[in-house]
């Protein structure tokens, strides 16, 4: 399954001009520019200590920022009252509600408060979106990891919001759970009106599930664009295996898609035939490499390698 994406909208629901955060003497933020349009699925990655808990707690309005612009769904969120907070989800890296609550019995609780403000899904149609309907009236602490994670998207869509962040969403996901659970993030971009920004350390998941990265280091965006254009800025050429009358062959090009068009043209005995490309991870621990050695890898650099 590919990411969802719409065309963007005009105005951003996510607008950063010159976001700076220091604490004492540490600059954390040094002059962020991002914009984030309806319906993108945005996956920000960047080494321990870049900064990324820092950016989404500001979007967030948790943090305030040293200075800068920042407008959320066309709110400064330092200001942003109950209206705005009713528009914005957050699925949080652990859970800590009491285990004696059920999943029934905490979204119809959390629904009410969302009522004056919005429309709120009806709970059992909630349930079966997420994959509860059975657990719909089992305690919390009775639930698997994964069920708890599908609960936590629940418990932060159940005002429809137009926009989520998820913090690390699958750590410590066994691979069923954490496939079940992009499933889930699909599903609801696909029937949601719903901008989603996400913060992780595993790269295959951003892969799997963003239509846009964004990758920050030393306090700033170092590459910003598709899987496709950080994994092309890495390396232009495919590498190309197939077995033929019992031999293994082994081929690079820029344009796989042509040599494998010809390839199949004046060969009747190619099988096993498999592309390989450049890895999201690779683009990343490259391009994070290079930052880190002090070459120049900013976003000018990125651009004129992808074009």
């Amino acid at each position: 399954m590919t990411p969802h994406s719409a065309p963007p909208s005009r105005t951003p629901v996510i607008s950063v001009s010159d976001l700076r955060m220091s604490y004492g003497d540490k600059t954390v933020l040094d002059g962020i520019q991002l914009d984030i349009h309806e319906y993108e699925i945005v996956a920000m990655l960047g080494p321990n200590g870049a900064g990324k808990s820092t950016t989404i707690e500001i979007l967030e309005g948790f943090r305030t920022p040293s200075s800068g612009s920042v407008s959320v769904l066309g709110s400064d969120p330092v200001h942003g009252d109950d209206g705005w907070r009713s528009q914005i989800g957050i699925v949080l890296q652990t859970s800590s509600d009491h285990g004696k609550w059920r999943p029934r019995q905490l979204l119809t609780h959390l629904s009410d408060f969302y009522e004056p403000y919005v429309d709120p899904w009806p709970v059992d149609e909630l349930l079966e979106m997420v994959g509860l309907q059975e657990q719909a009236n089992q305690k919390l602490q009775t639930l698997s990891g994964g069920q708890r994670r599908r609960l936590d998207v629940a418990m932060a869509i159940v005002g429809k919001p137009s926009l989520l962040f998820l913090d690390e969403p699958t750590t410590g996901f066994d691979p069923r759970a954490r496939r079940d659970f992009h499933e889930l993030i699909h599903r609801l971009s696909d029937i949601g009106d719903i901008t989603i920004m996400l913060t992780t350390h595993d790269l295959a998941e951003a892969e799997a599930l963003a239509s846009r990265i964004v990758i920050l280091a030393g306090g700033g965006i170092i590459a910003d664009g598709t899987p496709f254009e950080l994994t092309k800025s890495v390396s232009r050429t495919a590498e190309i295996s197939w077995q033929e009358n019992g031999q293994h062959q082994l081929h690079t090009a820029e344009d796989s898609t042509q040599f494998v068009r010809e390839l199949l043209a004046h060969n009747d005995d190619v099988t096993d035939l498999e592309i390989r490309r450049a890895t999201l991870e690779d683009a990343y621990l490259s391009l994070v490499e290079k930052f880190e050695a002090g070459h120049d890898v900013g976003q000018t650099h990125f651009e004129e390698v992808v074009k």
